[in-house]
């Protein structure tokens, strides 16, 4: 009987160790802002410049201040064209909005260009 008890207890805090240790790697910081890879030395874009990628086939937008190009996801989009809707344009809100599963925040790194100029 007790043992029954402890390996379910084991089993618990082993699925706990598991779930939290995926969600510290997952890319994303305490404020849950994704950490953009090549941070460093990053291109400035001004908000003039970005304004000019805003269609299908050239779309930049702006999350928390970085830049993406998402050009190549638009037509992936499980939206549709919902990712156009500010398209050379912060789409922050839309990008943390409820439609959004967790996974969006590992792969926006991936289209990361450089930073807002502020």
């Amino acid at each position: 009987m007790w043992i029954s008890v402890v390996a379910v207890l084991v089993a618990v805090f082993l699925g706990a160790f598991i779930l939290f240790s995926r969600e510290s790697k997952s890319g994303r910081r305490k404020d849950d802002q994704p950490i953009a890879k090549h941070n460093k030395g990053a291109k400035v874009y001004s908000k003039a410049e970005i304004s000019l990628h805003n269609k299908r086939t050239d779309c930049w937008i702006i999350i928390k201040d970085k830049v993406y190009d998402v050009t190549s996801y638009v037509e992936e989009h499980p939206g549709g064209d919902a990712i156009l809707a500010h398209a050379g344009d912060d789409s922050t809100e839309g990008f943390y909005g409820p439609q959004h599963a967790t996974r969006v925040f590992d792969m926006i790194d991936d289209f990361y260009i450089g930073n807002l100029e502020v």
